[in-house]
């Protein structure tokens, strides 16, 4: 039985993702609360591997073919860390997850949303995140702040674009879960501020 709550942090190239998923990580801790923080992809011993072939080289002639290798970095991800964790009844904050399929796979390269949705209910087992955190910034902003550039990263901007309109447009269809903080020119401390209220509403635990 799922006892905990997943909570995830998305956004485009540059947006922040991983910086205020660790600031959160750390804050709920000091709180007292039992938090584990993990990421996508690559937090498994497999998904380090596939993390390799995902974002080294561009060897995919297939976007599907992409897809299948994010979706076995996802189960093992799911079987091995985020399962147990959400059952022991802890907090796991997540740098990217489903909705990073929907908006890079979905909306950048045009496979067919219903299908990556009823794969993700699968290997999932129908567990999906309680609170998605989507931080917003433009796109030519994130790739200027993207110091590592990755396969991904080097995509089109116009690539990009599609990933943050599907973003927003995930925004627009699942408005109780996901929740839009603009991360554009502004202070990261105020950024993270917000992050902060937006999660300690929605745990009602302080």
């Amino acid at each position: 039985m799922i006892k905990g709550i997943l909570i995830t942090l998305e956004g485009i190239e540059g947006s922040g993702k991983t910086l205020h998923a660790k600031l959160l990580g750390k804050f709920l801790t000091q709180k007292g609360v039992s938090v584990i923080l993990t990421y996508e992809p690559g937090a498994t011993p497999i998904g380090k591997k596939l993390r390799r072939l995902l974002l080294g080289e561009d060897l995919f002639q297939d976007p599907f073919t992409e897809l299948c290798l994010f979706l076995a970095d996802r189960r093992e991800h799911f079987l091995r860390i985020i399962k147990g964790a959400l059952e022991e009844g802890k907090i796991v904050v997540c740098d990217r997850f489903v909705d990073s399929t929907l908006a890079y796979q979905g909306y950048g390269r045009g496979i067919d949303m219903e299908l990556i949705v009823n794969l993700n209910e699968r290997i999932l087992e129908g567990t999906w995140p309680n609170l998605t955190i989507l931080l917003d910034c433009p796109v030519e902003e994130g790739l200027k702040r993207t110091k590592r550039r990755d396969r991904i990263s080097k995509g089109s901007l116009e690539f990009h674009e599609r990933v943050r309109h599907g973003y927003l447009e995930l925004s627009r269809k699942y408005p109780e879960r996901i929740k839009v903080v603009n991360s554009f020119d502004r202070p990261k401390s105020e950024v993270q501020e917000e992050i902060r209220k937006i999660v300690l509403g929605f745990l009602k635990i302080f």
